[in-house]
């Protein structure tokens, strides 16, 4: 049996590898090429790859740089960023990406990810939601373009409307604890992963590998993915390119490994 995945999260701003604060304030990591080497040394499980620019600038997919990335990778990877329709993600394919990440697209285009899982098969097409509280703090809505726009979308219903339509995995992207090391939302996961059936990744909030062990633990995701985790280091956040051994994600995520 696989052990839940352990997945790192880079952000591509301006060609370079940065980490954001509740979407906001993006600080310079290094060269996302460098991360990766890094990562293969550590034997990571996969990599989520999102640009953060693409969308809100409405450009396509920097080709030249994923492609990089990807042949940089041993692991697979799954990019997000400007990704609108279905010629772009065959060119994104064809350089390697193994997964596609949709996300103002799943919005703005539900009936994409119909036409996409079709083609390229449902396992590789993630939908990624991005959720914010409302003004008021008493419920959650779906955003998109970076967090600018907001959708009125109840997150649970969207998740369960994306599944129909032929996501095989989703993404739950948490703005408000984006960047903070909090830890994770574990009840609004657990709502989420009660109501679907195909495999939920939880992004937003990772403090340390305790709290990766909980949310696999108490929310039922899949995979935990986590960004400042992995690239800071103390109190004082000093840029550190790290990952747990895989005794400590023993110790923290139960007796199921890879084989």
């Amino acid at each position: 049996m696989l052990r839940a995945r352990v997945i790192p999260c880079l952000l591509l701003h301006k060609r370079g590898l940065v980490k954001t604060v509740k979407f906001k304030n993006p600080r310079y990591i290094g060269d996302p090429i460098n991360a990766v080497r890094i990562f293969n040394e550590k034997e990571v499980d996969e990599l989520v790859v999102l640009d953060i620019d693409a969308t809100t600038q409405g450009r396509e997919p920097d080709y030249s740089q994923i492609e990089d990335i990807v042949s940089e990778a041993f692991m697979p990877v799954c990019y997000g960023g400007g990704v609108s329709t279905v010629s772009q993600m065959r060119k994104l394919f064809h350089i390697g990406v193994e997964k596609i990440s949709i996300s103002s697209a799943a919005v703005q285009r539900p009936a994409l990810i119909t036409e996409a899982a079709n083609i390229f098969g449902r396992q590789s097409i993630v939908v990624t939601l991005d959720i914010k509280r409302t003004i008021f703090k008493r419920n959650y809505q779906v955003v998109i373009k970076n967090a600018s726009q907001k959708t009125g979308l109840n997150p649970l219903k969207f998740a369960k409307q994306v599944v129909k339509l032929g996501a095989g995995e989703l993404l739950i992207n948490n703005v408000d604890l984006d960047g903070t090391m909090r830890g994770y939302d574990l009840p609004l996961l657990k709502n989420i992963t009660d109501s679907v059936e195909i495999p939920v990744i939880a992004l937003g909030g990772a403090g340390s590998i305790q709290d990766l062990g909980l949310v696999i633990q108490k929310a039922g995701v899949s995979a935990a993915a986590a960004g400042s985790l992995f690239v800071y280091h103390g109190k004082h956040k000093a840029v550190l390119i790290n990952y747990p051994t895989e005794y400590e994600l023993k110790e923290i995520l139960g007796v199921s490994f890879h084989e």
